[in-house]
């Protein structure tokens, strides 16, 4: 019941914002009623911020599980920047969801007690892959992990987020497939650009050539 709850208020709070949102929507999509919501989930304001605990919650522990490590530096900045991109189009009550939250100045997540203690541990994640990737000559300095992500996540979330304008100022439907794949190609090649201090030019052919990048290296 209380994950029915949930996923019917993450619905609710994305398409209605906080204020806009109504409880007994909710209970009714959730096939509940307005006592056993609030038995499970307490009021108005704390399943909101349960709805923003667990979606933050869901792409951290996918991001956990893209496993780069295991991946050479540049690989492994390419997949964080490929899996971050699809998350936002597959999740996009989650892009709504901080919308509402950024327009409230995030007073309900400084409520949380669980937010920070989720990205210390992908933060750190992304440390370890720039610190090999200096190690490895692929990087010619270090940057910090958290403006490195707020970097990828801004330029997938500002395009989605503003698709509708854009299209329209530009004269051109920014969701087609092919407008997203260059949209995914343009973002790959700026950030292994900047990391590796090499031309965009290199990466601009979309999927990244690893071997390329390594026969570079060595010259």
């Amino acid at each position: 019941m209380r994950l029915r709850i949930l996923e019917a208020a993450k619905k609710e709070f994305a398409a209605h914002g906080l204020a806009g949102a109504r409880v007994d929507r909710i209970a009714a999509a959730a096939g509940a009623n307005k006592r056993m919501l609030y038995y499970h989930v307490g009021n108005k304001d704390d399943l909101y911020l349960a709805v923003l605990e667990g979606a933050y919650e869901k792409i951290r522990t996918e991001e956990r599980g893209l496993e780069l490590e295991h991946l050479e530096p540049c690989a492994a900045i390419e997949r964080l920047i490929e899996f971050t991109w699809h998350y936002f189009i597959r999740n996009p009550e989650f892009l709504a969801l901080l919308n509402t939250e950024n327009v409230a100045g995030a007073k309900n997540l400084k409520r949380s007690t669980k937010v920070k203690s989720m990205h210390s541990p992908f933060v750190e994640m992304i440390r370890t892959v720039v610190d090999r990737g200096v190690k490895r000559g692929d990087f010619p300095v270090a940057v910090d992990p958290v403006q490195l992500y707020i970097s990828i996540a801004g330029m997938s979330f500002f395009y989605l987020g503003n698709s509708a304008t854009l299209s329209v100022i530009f004269g051109r439907d920014l969701l087609k497939k092919d407008a997203r794949d260059a949209r995914l190609s343009h973002m790959v090649a700026l950030v292994l650009a900047a990391l590796t201090g090499r031309s965009v030019a290199d990466f601009a052919a979309g999927a990244t050539s690893r071997s390329a990048a390594a026969e570079i290296r060595t010259i």
